[in-house]
């Protein structure tokens, strides 16, 4: 049953961490944000097939093809997004949501109000990305 949430909630620090209001309020966040991505995803895939390929100028036709190369990434990084939103989903529906994957510990407020989909605490997130350099620049 979904749980009410008072018009223009925002979680606070000042509340149980991750209870009730707050799951409900990033499931919220995160179905409408993935809503978003679907609806232009949708529109992208209509304007693509509603476009004139047939174009006589091949200048033309060139910069076509390269929006629509454009439009296809984005939208490639949309459904890499959508999985990761749905991951998200499902860690709510689990009681997991809001907590570090190595470490267990919250990720925090303010970290998940800009990034929903955050798995990693900051400090984790910066481990990871420092051993992720340290491997690369030894290739």
């Amino acid at each position: 049953m979904p749980i009410e949430l008072p018009e223009g909630y925002k979680p606070s620090e000042s509340e149980e961490y991750m209870n009730p209001m707050q799951l409900e309020y990033f499931k919220r966040k995160l179905v409408a944000w993935r809503d978003d991505l679907l609806k232009e995803s949708r529109d992208t895939m209509e304007h693509l097939r509603e476009e004139n390929w047939h174009e006589a100028d091949i200048a033309d036709r060139a910069s076509l093809e390269t929006e629509a190369g454009v439009e296809l990434r984005t939208r490639n990084r949309y459904l890499k997004l959508i999985a990761k939103i749905d991951q998200a989903l499902r860690r709510i529906e689990k009681g997991e949501y809001g907590y570090c994957e190595e470490t267990d510990e919250p990720i925090g407020l303010r970290r998940l109000e800009a990034r929903p989909v955050a798995t990693l605490t900051i400090e984790a997130q910066e481990r990871h990305e420092k051993m992720e350099r340290q491997y690369s620049d030894d290739d």
